[in-house]
């Protein structure tokens, strides 16, 4: 077995029965703890498992060191793709070609911190496991970093508040200058980065300063990527919609749009454009190992109707059932990208009142002064200098593609196959909404094995039948 290749002996609790246990503590989202109890007490557990009535659990931390192992080697999904090999052999998916792709956003494990805790708790850390820090630290002025909590300031008082944030910037570019990086191990290294991450993420220099005097104040905006956490680096902001926030983690689906049964997962931060909803789209049409090498529609809502995703789908020899962006309009029912024509031949534009442009190696195009005197200009721009537009490298696939989704067709196949993933991610989400990790790795994994012991779940409502050792429906 690959998990324990020094053949030095193996834990005494079989394989196959920590992999039911751990669908099992998953489908019902159990602390290990909680987990073990169930081995013990639970009758539904046991007959799973294979014990005997007065046969008692192992202890806990099993799980933990069976879960550390399945990460560590080379095939960490395994359950997963065992699960897999069953709807293969069950032929559920058989003829079927369609699959549905969509997110969610789960919380994350760990409250959230303001700057000052965050530079507060870094700085602590990096004396704890920095060889040599906690010397430099205890020599630090800003603040006692020995005494538990924040530091008491009439919070109430700004000038107070960034005479604070100036003393710990200060002191934690003091201890970065007393380390050498070059000579500690790479989760060090990792420890070190993230104190200068939070010590510049969130704070910009005082009015008057370039900071080179220790004058700092915390920023008016927030960091594109921001850690809001030093307990979980891996957590982020997100928005679950224009109005509601949450923090966390973005999980996302590919699934078969009939049997609702999940064919590829992944949990990734929920910020940064290369976790976006289009740009996880193909990697996970990719590792869906039921598609093969028939074509299939690939259907989603517009948050996967970028120009990229369009394209690596038809690449792909596949279809997309993708329901466009919205189009942009610099003036409310006035002109969007679809009332000028764009060609690609000469490398021009036409705006609605007939006036061409060029389009630079870049894909830009202005109107400039054309604009001033143009009858058309309240509908198109409200730019003093003229209309400038930013022609999308897939401006063309994504054109067509809008005209394709108003075919009646197009949109009877996606009315009746794109609710049905909502209904899977709401027996993913169910008692799931939070995470119980910190990290993307862990959490990714407890994401694809839970995606497992919901498929389980659906092909025993689907009539799952072994015959003669071999699995089929019905």
């Amino acid at each position: 077995m690959d998990l324990f290749p020094s053949g030095r002996g193996r834990p005494s609790t079989p394989a196959d029965v920590i992999a039911a246990v751990m669908v099992l503590q998953t489908l019902n989202n159990l602390s290990d703890r909680e987990t073990a109890e169930a081995v013990t007490f639970d009758l539904r557990w046991k007959a799973a498992c294979g014990f005997a009535l007065t046969e008692s659990s192992f202890h806990p931390t099993v799980l933990v060191y069976w879960r550390k192992r399945l990460a560590a080697s080379k095939r960490p999904h395994r359950i997963f793709e065992a699960v897999t090999q069953v709807i293969a052999e069950s032929g559920a998916l058989s003829g079927r070609k369609r699959r549905a792709l969509d997110s969610t956003i789960l919380e994350d494990a760990v409250a959230r911190q303001d700057t000052v805790t965050q530079l507060v708790a870094q700085i602590r850390r990096v004396g704890r496991e920095i060889p040599g820090a906690d010397v430099t630290v205890a020599g630090l002025t800003g603040h006692d970093y020995s005494k538990p909590g924040k530091p008491d300031i009439a919070w109430d008082d700004r000038a107070a508040r960034d005479e604070l944030v100036s003393k710990l910037v200060t002191d934690a570019l003091a201890l970065l200058a007393s380390i050498d990086a070059d000579a500690l191990t790479d989760k060090q290294q990792e420890t070190v980065a993230l104190l200068a991450l939070v010590a510049g993420q969130d704070v910009e220099p005082a009015d008057g300063s370039d900071g080179t005097d220790g004058r700092w104040k915390i920023a008016r905006r927030v960091a594109p990527d921001r850690v809001i956490s030093t307990v979980d680096p891996d957590a982020r902001h997100a928005h679950k919609s224009r109005q509601k926030k949450i923090d966390g983690f973005k999980a996302h689906i590919a699934m078969e749009p009939e049997t609702g049964l999940t064919t590829a997962a992944a949990l990734t931060k929920a910020a940064g454009p290369e976790n976006s909803d289009a740009a996880r789209g193909m990697e996970l049409l990719a590792a869906d190992t039921s598609i093969g090498t028939q074509e299939i529609e690939a259907l989603g809502d517009s948050a996967y109707g970028s120009g990229e995703l369009l394209a690596a789908i038809s690449t792909a020899g596949h279809t997309p059932i993708i329901k466009p962006m919205p189009l942009g309009r610099a003036i409310p029912g006035g002109f969007t990208v679809d009332d000028f024509t764009i060609d690609e031949a000469d490398q021009s534009a036409t705006c609605p009142a007939g006036i061409v442009r060029p389009i630079s190696a870049t894909g830009r195009v202005s109107f400039g002064s054309s604009c001033a005197s143009c009858p058309l200009m309240a509908q198109c721009t409200t730019a003093k200098r003229g209309k400038k537009m930013q022609i999308h490298p897939h401006d063309r696939l994504r054109r067509e593609h809008r005209v394709r989704a108003q075919d009646p067709d197009f949109q009877a196949v996606y009315r009746q196959h794109r609710p049905m993933v909502e209904r899977t991610l709401a027996w993913m989400t169910r008692g799931a909404r939070r995470v119980p990790y910190r990290g993307t790795v862990k959490n990714n994994a407890w994401w694809v094995n839970r995606a497992a012991a919901i498929n389980l779940k659906r092909l025993l409502s689907l009539g799952l039948t072994s015959q003669n050792g071999t699995w089929a429906i019905g």
